[in-house]
């Protein structure tokens, strides 16, 4: 059986780290991410610009996409390579949570292990209910922090995080309040100097109303640990000066970032 490039290049991610992502995992979950800046990967951009295809690219776990609730709030993947395949999810309150018995009342809501990984989207709708989330709600979206531990022999050893898309119009089902909670969020994570910045840019829609880039310069101002990912290309209609507009990106000459 033939080892492709991915595969090497997620093998290569397994030597040497697993102990130490475990303890710092371990660190985050006492909360000394909040005296001590842990490292971690973020995926952030505008909603509709391909993150969840990024997200399940890296993580080799699908993801529900577009409306489905995963877009509702940050959610936090933990990966880890074990021989027995299992899933574990529970929530962590967001700040605008004030009462402490609601916010011991969602730590207390772990959803237990699963074997199998096809049952995450039902899991995540439950999920949403519980921080209640819906439609007629204020925001349509939640600062609270889904967990998703997954375990697998095929697993890479990374911990992601995959933020809401950001937006500007509103609707009945995302009002303004949730345009502030998605801007928070992202800021959050991207103020976080060991956070790798995984900004993606979706070609289907104009480069310039797509302020992932703008937003990550903020916190991250020499572009050291900002990747850009640009999806959708094969979107693109026949067009010489759009083609070369993101062949300027591509060959990191537009916006220059360190890690390309």
């Amino acid at each position: 059986m033939s080892v492709t490039a991915e595969d090497k290049a997620l093998n290569q991610l397994q030597q040497e780290q697993s102990k130490l992502l475990d303890k710092i995992d371990e660190l985050r979950a006492i909360g000394i991410g909040g005296l001590v800046e842990l490292p971690q990967l973020i995926v952030c951009g505008t909603q509709s610009s391909g993150k969840s295809s990024v997200l399940e690219a890296i993580s080799r776990v699908r993801f529900p996409a577009k409306k489905n609730i995963c877009t509702r709030f940050a959610t936090e993947v933990i990966l880890r390579r074990n021989p027995s395949p299992k899933i574990k999810i529970f929530i962590e309150p967001g700040p605008s949570r004030k009462d402490e018995q609601e916010r011991q009342n969602l730590r207390s809501y772990a959803l237990g292990e699963f074997a199998n990984g096809n049952d995450l989207p039902a899991l995540l709708k439950r999920a949403k209910e519980r921080m209640g989330i819906t439609e007629s709600s204020d925001s349509g979206f939640s600062d609270d922090v889904l967990k998703v531990e997954i375990s697998g022999p095929g697993k890479p050893e990374l911990t992601l995080v995959d933020l809401p898309g950001l937006y500007t119009s509103t609707s009945k089902a995302q009002g303004p309040q949730g345009i502030k909670i998605v801007r928070e969020l992202t800021e959050r994570y991207m103020r976080n100097s060991r956070s790798i910045i995984l900004a993606v840019i979706g070609a289907r829609s104009e480069y310039h109303v797509q302020d992932v880039l703008n937003i990550a310069e903020q916190f991250d101002p020499s572009r050291e640990r900002t990747l850009g990912i640009i999806t959708q290309l094969d979107t693109l209609e026949p067009d010489p000066e759009v083609e070369q507009a993101y062949l300027q990106f591509l060959k990191n000459e537009d916006i220059r970032l360190q890690l390309g």
